[in-house]
């Protein structure tokens, strides 16, 4: 490894790490503190099993109106485990979230036009609360670990609602030890992820929209899942790809594949589930992004 290639790796781990860490830190605090408020009783019983379809839509909306990106969705992810929101709502709520929000779709339909961005927002929001709904029927809620926040006492709503200098207390509590529980994974994530980042050229993904679309749809969503992509960032880039000739049907599947889940996502998983969810989680973004290249495809978009 070259010095050159080593300072830009160690200069994107830095940064990374550390827009990470932040993110997460201030992400946590928001949530814990207006914990509280939320009515979750009131959610535990629209999402009832009689309820479930409005439960799932009610998980996939969830994820439109937080705009966060793959690792960001998971203070509230713990949060709603912790609350007892049923396991397919949850699931629907992780793939959702950071592939829609009115930002990412505004800027969607600046770049690429109405009808990429209406089937984008459809397909994703459809296939979010379909996977959710497998995963739950595949039994998969028993791989999920034991992820309550030592120390923090869910009764205690109606005392922090009422005593602010309580509820700031409990919040910084919640969030130190939710920080304790994942540093490390945010660590090595973040190492992970800027290596793959700095050592995969961005001449390969231009020298793969020379070949067949077919082929290439899977191959960009491989390389997709496992890149830290923000879509408000990776949108621009994108734009520059398409001019330079690169289809828009294998770089829907690289964006969906990239935003849906990231390497530092997935080993902050692992604090979260065991190992089999989260083997499940991946293949269902890599699936949900090959389908997505393949619709585009087969819908004829250039």
């Amino acid at each position: 490894m070259s010095i050159k290639l080593f300072n830009e790796i160690f200069g994107s781990f830095l940064s990374l790490s550390l827009n990470l860490l932040i993110l997460f830190f201030i992400i946590s605090i928001i949530i814990s503190f207006f914990e509280p408020f939320i009515p979750f009783s009131k959610l535990e019983k629209v999402m009832t099993d009689r309820n479930m379809l409005l439960g799932n839509f009610a998980g996939a909306l969830l994820g439109f109106i937080t705009p966060f990106c793959s690792c960001s969705t998971i203070p509230l992810l713990v949060t709603m485990i912790n609350r007892k929101i049923p396991f397919q709502i949850v699931m629907t709520y992780l793939f959702s979230s950071p592939l829609l929000d009115p930002w990412i779709l505004g800027l969607m339909y600046y770049i690429y036009g109405f009808k990429v961005t209406a089937i984008y927002g459809i397909v994703t929001f459809l296939f979010s609360m379909l996977i959710g709904y497998v995963l739950d029927k595949l039994k998969f809620s028993k791989y999920v670990k034991n992820v309550i926040v030592e120390g923090v006492e869910l009764h205690e709503d109606a005392s922090r609602r009422t005593n602010i200098p309580l509820n700031i207390k409990v919040t910084f509590i919640d969030t130190l030890n939710l920080m304790k529980s994942v540093f490390t994974y945010i660590i090595v994530g973040a190492l992970i992820g800027a290596i793959i980042k700095e050592a995969v050229p961005t001449s390969l993904l231009t020298a793969l929209g020379d070949y067949n679309q077919w082929i290439v749809i899977p191959i960009a969503a491989i390389i997709g899942v496992p890149l830290y992509i923000r879509l408000s960032t990776m949108l621009p880039i994108t734009n520059a790809l398409l001019a330079g000739g690169f289809p828009l049907s294998p770089m829907m599947a690289l964006l969906i594949g990239g935003a849906g889940a990231s390497l530092p996502e997935v080993i902050m998983l692992k604090s979260i589930f065991h190992n089999r969810l989260v083997i499940a989680f991946v293949v269902s973004v890599f699936i949900m992004a090959t389908f997505s290249g393949y619709l585009f495809l087969l819908l004829n978009f250039k």
